[in-house]
């Protein structure tokens, strides 16, 4: 375990060698480019030969890109230009927001797709399995705008329970975050779902399974203990992956609330051309999902002992 968990980070760390290579070649190699997206289209030649000359853009490319890499290593992204204060002091509050969010969307999503999807692969071609297996390809064929619009009609203009925003002006306010939870779970739940109810299918055709029913095991006791485990494999492996969708993948979510998360920060830079807090965020949501595979390929060996790793 712990030599394949070395593996694994070394892995880690290749990957984010090779990902922060790429990043400075796209978006540094051209000294001039970034002189002009931090000084402006209206600076003049010598405005950002200065500027260029301060910040030892002349050095040679190698030496350019240790100095970044160090620089992101040591936390210091740089200013960002559409805001005038450093990156991670807009960086690190937006993410912390958009793990509020993704914590409050785990904690609803994660138990009732399991369950959903369990009690569906537990009795397949049933009626309770083909309402699950219904609801879930629909929810999961509604995009998040779409089911935001609905959502807001129906709980914010109609009955007007909620607040149609989640800018957070005056502080955490729980009854802010419900409308962008419910949107993130609606679309996501089912896909997760159904993604256990195919793994607990093929789970209760094993042959160890039947063994254990006709030994005369209590059901209950073969599900939980024999069946479920093995079942959690491909489905944790969907969960995982949906930590890098909350991270960066909820974009519409959050700029339509108004919810000031990293996703909203990225389409800020983005459309803003902010050189430094683009990078900065690229770093950071390569490396969650990294982190996040590296999480998962441990976690099948406790799942499934059977499953190593070369």
């Amino acid at each position: 375990m712990f030599v394949l968990l070395l593996k694994r980070i070394a892995f880690m760390v290749i990957t984010m060698i090779v990902v922060s290579v790429l990043l400075f070649l796209l978006l540094e190699i051209s000294p001039g480019s970034v002189a002009t997206k931090v000084l402006g289209p209206y600076s003049s030649e010598e405005q950002r030969n200065l500027w260029l000359e301060q910040h030892g853009y002349f050095e040679p490319i190698y030496v350019r890109y240790f100095s970044w890499l160090g620089n992101f290593v040591t936390g210091d992204f740089g200013e960002s230009i559409r805001f005038k204060v450093p990156v991670s002091e807009v960086l690190w509050p937006r993410l912390g927001n958009t793990v509020i969010l993704g914590v409050a969307v785990f904690a609803v999503m994660i138990p009732l797709s399991l369950v959903l999807g369990i009690l569906a692969g537990m009795r397949e071609g049933s009626k309770l399995d083909r309402t699950i297996s219904v609801t879930s390809i629909i929810t999961t064929s509604v995009p998040e705008f779409a089911s935001a619009v609905f959502l807001s009609a129906l709980f914010v203009f109609w009955l007007k329970w909620l607040p149609g925003t989640s800018g957070m002006a005056e502080g955490f306010n729980l009854k802010e975050l419900v409308l962008p939870v419910m949107v993130l779970v609606l679309y996501d739940f089912g896909y997760v779902a159904r993604m256990t109810r195919a793994s607990m299918v093929e789970v209760m055709t094993m042959p160890y399974i039947r063994t254990a029913v006709l030994k005369g095991l209590p059901y209950n006791k073969v599900i939980l203990k024999h069946a479920l485990r093995n079942a959690l494999v491909a489905p944790f492996t969907v969960i995982m992956l949906q930590i890098n969708w909350l991270l960066s993948g909820v974009i519409i979510v959050e700029f339509f609330f108004a919810y000031k998360g990293f996703g909203a920060l990225l389409l800020e830079a983005s459309l803003n051309q902010d050189i430094f807090l683009i990078e900065a965020c690229a770093m950071v949501a390569v490396f969650v999902a990294v982190a996040t595979q590296t999480i998962a390929d441990v976690g099948y060996t406790y799942l499934n002992p059977r499953i190593r790793f070369s």
